[in-house]
């Protein structure tokens, strides 16, 4: 007796009615089908997110694996590289040591023509990204008076030049005024070398020396822009934004130039999970249909559970174990799905056929494991509120109602 009363009893008849007896087909057939819907839906998002996660982590590491992260500056513009302001610098979690930068807007010319770009002058010793990314020549060959730059292979395309070619470097901000008007400071450099990283950037950021950089910006030997911060996670910079920093001192990041891109990739992604997100909500609104008829069907055999001794509670757990069990059951099985369809996405493409770039590339898959969880526990719960009204309408019954013309 002590072994019967151990095992929950609203559990157990609640699992037998989900298995349903071989009259029951049409009732049965609506529980499979709120049960395949949820699956469909998990699976779905879950395929999409891990996709456009790819997309994301892509974007973060061509761009900003090569773009200044954040940069802390002075109010003057100048930062002087003798008195690095170590505290200052230490109370961010980088992942390298920060290092001088001198950036300005700019404007290359070549004997094709010329496009706007942004001049970022480095130190070549340093662990710089641009190093990974070069296709033709070498960061060493950026040294000090030299005056050596590296192009993008898309504004080296644009302007038809090519390693070992010169092109003009014109800097707008520091321009002097002369009796024939305004004069930008320019010097003529030469193409040390390309690199590519697959997004715009290769057409709007020029490489060049530091101190090279710093003698167009008109800054003494020992000047520089600010101070260039590195990061695991670029994204962090939307908090460390809003640490005090001392008088004087400014923070600027890369929100400044691609803040509007990853923004729209955000929101993006966020309503694909929403329209996704809807279909496990269809699926859920038809476990609440599957309940109701079961509802109606059961009435006698609840009429006679509570004639036994059964609670309300009791009546209203079986029928939330029985549509419960049916969404956890299509979010699990979507859930694990998802996963085997996200990481094989690429191989089945291409079993089909099916070519998503016209170069040859693949679609940029990273599965997020935490965020597959969510999901899950989230369709879970979505069909465990779905159960709550037809499992009152159950709990409501009254035996004597329910018996009269049985």
């Amino acid at each position: 007796m002590a072994i019967i009363m151990f095992h929950p009893l609203p559990v157990l008849i609640g699992l037998r009615y989900l298995r349903g007896r071989s009259g029951d087909r049409f009732s049965r057939f609506v529980s499979y089908i709120s049960t395949a819907g949820i699956t469909i839906g998990v699976l779905s998002l879950v395929t999409v997110l891990s996709v456009m996660n790819g997309f994301e982590a892509q974007l973060k590491g061509r761009i900003l694996g090569v773009l200044p992260q954040a940069v802390i500056s002075h109010e003057s513009g100048r930062v002087n590289l003798n008195d690095k302001p170590t505290a200052l610098l230490n109370s961010f979690p980088t992942s390298q040591p920060a290092v001088p930068i001198v950036r300005s807007e700019a404007v290359v010319q070549s004997h094709q023509g010329l496009s706007a770009a942004m001049m970022i002058g480095i130190e070549p010793d340093t662990d710089d990204p641009i190093r990974y990314r070069l296709v033709s020549g070498s960061l060493d060959k950026l040294q000090p008076g030299k005056y050596q730059i590296l192009l993008g292979h898309t504004l080296a395309r644009e302007l038809d030049v090519r390693v070992g070619d010169k092109v003009r470097l014109m800097v707008t901000s520091a321009s002097q005024y002369t009796p024939l008007g305004r004069i930008p400071s320019q010097r003529m450099f030469t193409v040390a070398g390309l690199y590519s990283t697959g997004s715009d950037v290769d057409g709007q950021l020029v490489v060049t020396h530091l101190k090279d950089a710093a003698k167009l910006m008109r800054f003494n030997a020992d000047e520089a822009s600010g101070w260039r911060l590195f990061f695991n996670d670029p994204f962090v910079v939307s908090s460390l934004s809003e640490q005090p920093l001392p008088d004087g001192w400014l923070w600027s990041d890369w929100r400044d130039q691609r803040g509007e891109l990853f923004q729209a990739v955000k929101m993006e992604k966020n309503m694909m999970g929403l329209m996704l997100g809807l279909i496990i909500g269809v699926a859920a609104f038809n476990i609440i249909s599957a309940l109701i008829m079961v509802v109606m069907e059961k009435q006698s055999e609840v009429a006679i559970l509570k004639t036994q001794g059964m609670t309300d509670r009791q009546v209203l757990a079986i029928f939330m174990v029985q549509g419960a069990s049916s969404g956890a059951v299509g979010a699990l099985v979507g859930g694990v799905l998802g996963v085997l369809l996200a990481n094989n996405l690429n191989a089945i493409l291409e079993m089909m056929g099916v070519a998503l770039f016209s170069f040859g590339g693949q679609l940029p898959i990273v599965v997020n494991p935490s965020q597959i969880v969510v999901v899950v526990i989230c369709a879970v719960l979505l069909s465990l509120a779905a159960t709550l009204f037809p499992s009152f309408r159950a709990s409501s019954v009254k035996p004597a109602e329910a018996l009269r013309y049985e």
